[in-house]
């Protein structure tokens, strides 16, 4: 579909009709990003951005609560490194930007690549390698560990099919990194940093989520073994939305991690790396937003409440404009985040752009209203329109938010439940992927051509082996009918 940036208002493709048009359409409407000039990367608007922040903000803050310390490593990697872990390289080695010059000359009237490097330089995909380097120079003793580091960043790998948020080739991104005297204490920070991810997107984003271990295809290049949450959008397709890995000493070994212990004998470290990405911000609008724009939850909303003026001569704007002062302070005596659109006008345009952006709840108020001692409050999801008196304003917003936010998340909940099925036989396997998608369990066993065969059969892949009634599931692989030791999770994935 073309769009006119002349066009007042710009038509978006309802979900029914063509549901990546919708996506990128809601993305448009609510100005949170663009693509830029090179194929595959995209421009976070101020908008797109200020979630983004909202994002780091709560992270960091339960990071830092269990001992993680920022840092910053750099972009370009020497070749080398990612050579070091056989198993690495070989999962990154097609997604991989390499710089192999270091200035350009002009020549003929053109800039041509010249200074051809010594070592080729690799524009970071993930930072398990630099990271590792450097905690062998950082770690000497038992005495050094545990050693938790995060830092807050941008990765390149090189996307062939773009799409804004989802996948592209620059994103940002989240990678903590640890170092531990035991696998026990491995083990364990693996599945603590899992679950943060897990409180996060249930209690913030309210999407409700699966959390499980990924099969040996589908792990962490590098890891031994890999675990995740996941999502499933309204199309039925899955989000894999965070993931935590343990990397047991299979880097420490190769960039010698090591340590004394208490008996100054040489230990290698134990270890894991967790990220999360701006590709949560896909699934944010993904999960929620509907056929009028984008829906956002109040817990990671930028603007939770916009103020909308109405006035029509300079009296009426003095007084209504005074009216709206009051209503900012007893907002920001709540804590809660708000936007006056103080712009000249007719306040239904304004109405429109505001509900495309997803804010939760809407006040109006005018003159009339100024005489009634009240503003009309507007919600985004049921565009419910209430009365509410001056006086009960406050108390009237915080119980809106956090009913908004428990909707939003039981709304979630709800459709994944609705669209998640028990399939032993593989031709209603199919059936279901071909007519329906959504979720799947269904066992599968051990054989990786199994899984494989699945997967280009269906475009279905596995998505995890769930915590909860997955692990230690014996039954009948759905595919060869042998015997399989746990019940997994099939999804269409983005």
């Amino acid at each position: 579909m073309n769009k006119n940036k002349n066009d007042a208002i710009s038509k978006i493709t309802t979900r029914e009709e063509n549901f990546s048009e919708w996506y990128l359409d809601v993305i448009r409407e609510a100005d949170l990003a663009e693509n830029s000039p090179v194929r595959g990367s995209m421009i976070i608007k101020p908008y797109g951005y200020a979630l983004w922040e909202n994002i780091q903000k709560i992270l960091d803050r339960e990071f830092k609560k269990r001992g993680t310390q920022n840092a910053y490593f750099p972009l370009l990697i020497p070749k080398s490194f990612l050579e070091k872990e056989a198993e690495h390289v070989e999962g990154f080695a097609k997604e991989c930007a390499v710089v192999t010059h270091h200035r350009l000359e002009e020549k003929d009237g053109k800039l041509v690549p010249a200074g051809e490097l010594d070592e080729p330089l690799v524009i970071r995909p993930t930072s398990e390698t630099i990271i590792y380097d450097a905690f062998s120079k950082w770690i000497h003793s038992y005495r050094d560990l545990p050693l938790i580091v995060n830092q807050w960043c941008n990765v390149i790998r090189w996307e062939m099919r773009p799409r804004l948020f989802l996948r592209t080739t620059e994103f940002l991104w989240q990678e903590g990194h640890t170092a531990h005297a035991t696998r026990k204490e491995a083990d364990e920070k693996t599945l603590e940093m899992l679950e943060i991810y897990r409180q996060f997107v249930e209690e913030y984003l309210a999407i409700s989520l699966i959390k499980g271990k990924k099969t040996e295809s589908e792990k962490f290049p590098g890891a031994e073994y890999t675990s995740t949450i996941e999502a499933m959008m309204q199309d039925g397709k899955a989000l894999q939305s965070g993931t935590s890995h343990m990397l047991a000493q299979n880097f420490a070994k190769s960039f010698d991690v090591s340590f004394l212990d208490e008996n100054q004998e040489k230990q290698y470290v134990w270890q894991t790396s967790w990220g999360l990405s701006t590709r949560i911000i896909g699934a944010l609008i993904m999960s929620h937003s509907d056929d009028k724009g984008l829906v956002l939850p109040p817990r990671i909303a930028p603007i939770q409440v916009v103020v909308i003026p109405i006035w029509s001569n300079d009296d009426e704007k003095k007084s209504v404009f005074e009216e709206v002062q009051k209503i900012k302070t007893e907002l920001e005596a709540f804590g809660i985040t708000y936007k006056v659109d103080e712009r000249e006008g007719r306040p239904g345009s304004k109405y429109f752009e505001w509900e495309r952006k997803g804010v939760p709840l809407r006040i109006e108020i005018g003159p009339r209203d100024i005489q009634k001692q009240s503003v009309v409050v507007v919600e985004r999801i049921l565009g419910k329109k209430e009365f509410v008196s001056n006086k009960e304003l406050s108390s009237y917003i915080e119980e809106s938010l956090e009913r908004i936010q428990k909707t939003l998340l039981e709304n979630s909940r709800r459709f994944r439940l609705e669209n998640t099925r028990e399939v032993s036989d593989y031709e209603e396997f199919k059936k279901i992927m071909d007519e329906k998608q959504g979720f799947i369990f269904a066992h599968l066993c051990l054989d990786k051509k199994c899984e494989e065969k699945i997967k280009e059969e269906t475009n279905a892949s596995t998505r995890c082996i769930p915590f909860e009634d997955g692990l230690d599931n014996a039954g009948k692989c759905i595919y060869c009918k042998k015997d399989a030791p746990n019940k997994v999770l099939f999804a269409k994935a983005y």
